[in-house]
C-alpha cells in the first residue's frame, strides 16, 4: 500500500509540474526547497473570518500572528475589499511572502442573486447556467475572492435533505452536464484571469444519500450505485478542470470520506488523474473523532492526510499534529510535499506570486454590480427556472387560467410571500444594504404588468408557519371581489439549506387551510409555490387549477414570475427531481431498478412496489413541466435496428407546436438496457434537446446514440459496454413517453 501511495504521489507530481509555465515550475521547486516543515504545513491550514460581519475579520489574535509567520495557506468568509487586502498584506509579511487563497461559499451569486441551483437545474439550459456562474465569478473576483466552494454536485433522491436546494437534483446525466457547465463558468478563460475563480466540486462523495435525508448522516451503498449514480457529476467536474475538490461530512460504507483513500487517492488523484487539491469540509477532519473512526485529533490528522486530504478547513488539526507525525515517521515528507505542491501550483496558476492583489478592484466591482446585462440574465434565468405544474380550465370557463390578461379587472393577491423581500433570495445568500430596494417582490412584478385600470387587492392571510387563522376572513373577502386569485405559498427561505432537513415537507402552518378557504369562494386560483425543495401539497395539486413552481428565484424574482404569469414568457421549465405524493414514498426517483415483481397496476396486490394505501407513481415526475402551448411528437425514425460497439445510431422525430403561442419544448431521450450483468434502471436520461417553435411550426429533432451512452459501471467500478437489446424512449417527461423503439448492440457485426 505504501509503495502504491508513493507511485500515485510521483505520478501526481509529474502531472502538476507539466501544468505550469516552465518559469513558474522552476519558481515552485525553488520555493519548496526553501520552505520549512512548519511553513509547508501552514499552506495546508485554512482559517475562517467572521462570516456574519466585517469587523473583526478574525475572532482570534493568534490567527493574525499565524498569517504573519507563514502558517496559513487560505482563508474563507472574509468579506470586502478592505479586509481581503489587509489580510493579504499580513501574509506578505511572512518570511517567504506566500500569498493567500480567499475562498467563499458563493452558491448562486454574490451581489446579484440568481435562482437557487436546484431551480436553475429546472431550466435544463446548460449554456445559461454557465453564464450565471460566469457572472458570479466576475462579481466575486473583484472583491478579492479567488476560490469558490462550488459547484455542489451531489445527487439526491430525498427531498427531506435540506441541501437538495444546492444541487441539480436526482439525475446523474443532467447533473454531470450542469457540474461541468458551472466549473467552466466559474473558471472562465482560466483561473489566472482576474474575472475567474477556482471551482470546487463538492461534497466528495455520496453526501446526498444521507440516510433518512438527515444532514451529515451515514451513507451505505453498493459500489455500482456509487459509480453509476453519485460519482458521474464529480468525474464531469474533474474533466472540466475543477481546481479543487471538497470531501464530505458523511461516512461512506463505514469510512469517513475525509479518511477515504479509495475516494481521494485511488479514484480522484489516481484513476481520474486529478491535478488540483482536496480541501476538507468545515471541521470534517476533527469530525472523525465523533464518528468513532479515530480516538483523537492526532489520529484524525494522520488518517486525513494519508488518505489525500490536502488542506484542513478551520480545525487547526494539521497545524497542531502534522509536525509531530512527520518527526515520528508516521507521515512521510512525500505526502506533505505532494499536498503543498498541489496548493502552491494553484497559487502560481492564479498569478498571485506576481500580483497578490490582482483580484481586488473597486472599479471592477462597481462595474460588475451595475451591469444591466447581468441583471437581465438573472431575470431570464428566473423565467426559465419556473415550472408550470398544472394549468387546467376551471369549471364554467373556456380557457385555462394562465396566462393572465394584463387588462383583467381585479386580482386578489394572497399569501405569505406576495410582499416578501428577503425570502426571494433563498438560503446561502448575503444581504446587502440596498437589497430592500433592489429585490423585485412578487407584488411589484405583478403591478408592473397590469393596466392602469386593473385593481390589485392584497391580504397576507397567514404567516409561513402560522397557527392562527385570524387573517383568513380578510383574504376570503378580497377573493370574492376578484376575477382571479394569485396565492403565493411555500417554505420560509431558511427552511432548506445546510442543516435544514425536514421530516414533514408539506406546507408549514395553516397554509393549506387558507388555500381551501379561498378555493371555497369559487374564484379561480393561480398558486405560486416558493421553496428550496420538492414539497408535498396533494390537496392543492388536485384542486387548484393553475400551479407554478417558482422555487427561490433571487434578486429579480418578482419580475421573472410576472413575465410568466402574464405570458410575456411561456414557461419551459422541467423538474430535475421527482415530487412525491407523500414522505412515505421517499426515496422515489425515476431511474430505479425493476423488481422481480414489477407493478402492473395499483389494484393487483402481489405486483406492486409501493404501498397498499398509496398510488405507486409520484405526484409530479422527473422531467415534468407544461407550457401555454401544446407539442405533438411524430414521424419517429431510427437509422438502423442494430449497432456495432464502435458505431452509432441516429434517432429522429418531428415536433410540432399545435397551440396558439410560441413555446419551447425540452425533448428527452431515455434508454433502457434490457439485460445486463447487473440489474439496470427501467430508464435513464441520455440526451435532451430544447426546441423553440412558433404556432403551427414543425421541426425535426435528432439524437445520436453512441457507445458512451450505453456503458455502465459494474460492481468493481469498471466501465463496461455489454451487447444486448436496448429500448429507446422519447418523451416530454420521464412519465410522458411519446415515441418508442429498440435496437440491438452487437459486437459480432
Amino acid at each position: 500500500m505504501r509503495k502504491l501511495l508513493l507511485v500515485i504521489i510521483l505520478f501526481s507530481f509529474q502531472q502538476l509540474f507539466g501544468q505550469l509555465k516552465p518559469a513558474d515550475s522552476i519558481r515552485l521547486e525553488n520555493l519548496m526547497k526553501q520552505m520549512t516543515l512548519e511553513e509547508k504545513i501552514g499552506q495546508m491550514n485554512m482559517y475562517t473570518g467572521n462570516i456574519f460581519g466585517d469587523d473583526p475579520v478574525f475572532t482570534a489574535d493568534f490567527k493574525y500572528e499565524d498569517l504573519k509567520n507563514g502558517r496559513v495557506g487560505a482563508v474563507l468568509n472574509v468579506n470586502g475589499i478592505k479586509n481581503t487586502k489587509y489580510l493579504q498584506e499580513l501574509a506578505l509579511q511572512s518570511r517567504l511572502k506566500i500569498p493567500l487563497l480567499f475562498g467563499n461559499d458563493v452558491l448562486h451569486g454574490l451581489h446579484l442573486l440568481f435562482p437557487i441551483p436546484l431551480a436553475e437545474a429546472a431550466s435544463w439550459d446548460i449554456g445559461l447556467m454557465e453564464k450565471t456562474a460566469r457572472i458570479a465569478a466576475i462579481e466575486s473576483s473583484a472583491r478579492g475572492n479567488n476560490w469558490f466552494f462550488q459547484p455542489m454536485v451531489d445527487i439526491t433522491h430525498d427531498p427531506r435533505w435540506g441541501r437538495v436546494m444546492e444541487g441539480a437534483g436526482e439525475d446523474p446525466y443532467l447533473g454531470s452536464l450542469i457540474a461541468a457547465a458551472r466549473v467552466r463558468g466559474y473558471q472562465g478563460n482560466g483561473i489566472g484571469d482576474t474575472t475567474s475563480v477556482m471551482a470546487t466540486a463538492k461534497h466528495f462523495a455520496a453526501y446526498g444519500a444521507a440516510i433518512g435525508g438527515r444532514d451529515y448522516n451515514t451513507v451505505d451503498m453498493s459500489n455500482q450505485e456509487l459509480w453509476n449514480v453519485y460519482l458521474p457529476p464529480f468525474k464531469a467536474a474533474a474533466e472540466a478542470g475543477a481546481s479543487s475538490f471538497m470531501n464530505s461530512f458523511n461516512t461512506l460504507n463505514g469510512v469517513p470520506t475525509t479518511a477515504s483513500s479509495y475516494l481521494q487517492r485511488d479514484i480522484l488523484k489516481g484513476e481520474w488523474g486529478f491535478r488540483g487539491f482536496v480541501v476538507s469540509d468545515w471541521g470534517s477532519v476533527g469530525d472523525m473523532i465523533a464518528h468513532g473512526y479515530v480516538k483523537d485529533a492526532e489520529g484524525a490528522a494522520l488518517a486525513a492526510v494519508t488518505a489525500g486530504c490536502d488542506m484542513d478547513m478551520e480545525d487547526q488539526i494539521y497545524k497542531k499534529y502534522l509536525p509531530k507525525l512527520v518527526a515520528e515517521g508516521k507521515v512521510s515528507m512525500d505526502i506533505i510535499d505532494d499536498a503543498v505542491r498541489r496548493i502552491l501550483t494553484k497559487k502560481f496558476e492564479l498569478g498571485l506570486f506576481d500580483d497578490p492583489f490582482k483580484f481586488i478592484s473597486q472599479e471592477r466591482w462597481e462595474k460588475a454590480i451595475n451591469n444591466p446585462g447581468h441583471i437581465e440574465t438573472a431575470r431570464q434565468m428566473g423565467r426559465e427556472s419556473i415550472v408550470l405544474l398544472k394549468n387546467e380550465i376551471p369549471e364554467g370557463k373556456t380557457q385555462p387560467v394562465l396566462p393572465l390578461s394584463k387588462n383583467i379587472k381585479t386580482i386578489a393577491l394572497i399569501g405569505p410571500h406576495i410582499m416578501s423581500v428577503r425570502e426571494n433570495l433563498g438560503f446561502w445568500s448575503p444581504w446587502w444594504p440596498d437589497d430592500s430596494t433592489r429585490i423585485i417582490t412578487q407584488y411589484q412584478g405583478i403591478k408592473s404588468k397590469v393596466s392602469a385600470n386593473t385593481r390589485l387587492l392584497y391580504a397576507k392571510g397567514c404567516e409561513v408557519s402560522d397557527t392562527s387563522t385570524a387573517g383568513f376572513a380578510e383574504a376570503v373577502r378580497i377573493a370574492k371581489q376578484a376575477d382571479v386569485v394569485i396565492m403565493s405559498m411555500g417554505e420560509q427561505f431558511d427552511m432548506s439549506g445546510e442543516s435544514r432537513s425536514r421530516s414533514d415537507i408539506t406546507f408549514p402552518g395553516v397554509q393549506e387551510a387558507l388555500i381551501k378557504a379561498i378555493y371555497a369562494t369559487g374564484t379561480p386560483i393561480v398558486m405560486l409555490v416558493n421553496a428550496g425543495r420538492p414539497l408535498v401539497f396533494n390537496w392543492a395539486a388536485d384542486h387548484v387549477p393553475a400551479i407554478l413552481y417558482t422555487w427561490w428565484l433571487g434578486t429579480t424574482a418578482g419580475g421573472a414570475i410576472a413575465d410568466v404569469l402574464f405570458g410575456d414568457y411561456n414557461p419551459s421549465g422541467k423538474l430535475p427531481i421527482t415530487f412525491p405524493r407523500s414522505v412515505g414514498q421517499v426515496p422515489i426517483f425515476y431511474n430505479h431498478l425493476s423488481t422481480g415483481k414489477p407493478p402492473k397496476n395499483d389494484s393487483i396486490a402481489y405486483y406492486r412496489t409501493g404501498y397498499i394505501d398509496l398510488m405507486q407513481n409520484p405526484k409530479f415526475a422527473f422531467g415534468h413541466g407544461l407550457s401555454y402551448t401544446t407539442f405533438e411528437y411524430g414521424d419517429f425514425r431510427m437509422s438502423d435496428s442494430t449497432m456495432k460497439t464502435d458505431g452509432s445510431i441516429r434517432v429522429s422525430l418531428s415536433v410540432t407546436n399545435t397551440g396558439k403561442v410560441a413555446g419551447e419544448e425540452t425533448v428527452q431521450l431515455y434508454l433502457r438496457d434490457k439485460v445486463g450483468s447487473i440489474a439496470r434502471p427501467v430508464k435513464e436520461l441520455k440526451d435532451f434537446k430544447k426546441v423553440i417553435l412558433k404556432p403551427g411550426e414543425k421541426k425535426r429533432v435528432e439524437f445520436v446514440i453512441t457507445p458512451d451512452k450505453l456503458t455502465f459501471y459494474n460492481e468493481q467500478g469498471k466501465q463496461v459496454l455489454e451487447p444486448g437489446e436496448f429500448d429507446v424512449m422519447i418523451g416530454s417527461a420521464s412519465d410522458d413517453i411519446r415515441l418508442k423503439g429498440s435496437f440491438l448492440l452487437n459486437d459480432e457485426l
